[in-house]
């Protein structure tokens, strides 16, 4: 567990973040208006967390192990989405669980699928070019 928490920091950060903001009750608060907002926002939560998890991944594995990623980078995502719709459905009363959410957070963890494959290991090297020793 403890090697988890220090190699995954970020990643649990954000999966906290996001199962927190999916129950808690909303303030009316109107400051996105436009149709499908919520969508939206919806799959750059996913987007960004899921790039996170691969961000993370690929700094401490030389190797990619490609059924341990597609676990842990997009079924559980997955997963996870759909639990806390149903959750929201289920368990509050100021929340409702919906397919198009859903839908949502499952296009942003596909959408980071090739962010994993193809921006985070260049991202990685000019970071690693560019670090005075």
């Amino acid at each position: 567990m403890k090697r988890l928490l220090t190699s995954y920091p970020l990643s649990l950060m954000c999966i906290a973040l996001t199962w927190y903001l999916c129950l808690f009750k909303p303030p009316s608060v109107d400051f996105m208006s436009f149709k499908d907002s919520d969508k939206w926002a919806h799959t750059v939560m996913y987007l960004g967390t899921c790039s996170i998890i691969w961000l993370e991944y690929r700094r401490r594995h030389a190797k990619l192990y490609w059924q341990r990623l597609i676990v842990w980078a997009v079924a559980a995502p997955i997963a996870m989405s759909g639990l806390i719709e149903w959750a929201q459905a289920s368990l509050t009363t100021y929340r409702s669980g919906d397919v198009a959410d859903f839908l949502a957070n499952t296009l942003g963890v596909v959408l980071a699928i090739p962010v994993g494959i193809w921006l985070v290991p260049r991202l990685l090297s000019h970071f690693k070019k560019n670090t005075p020793n």
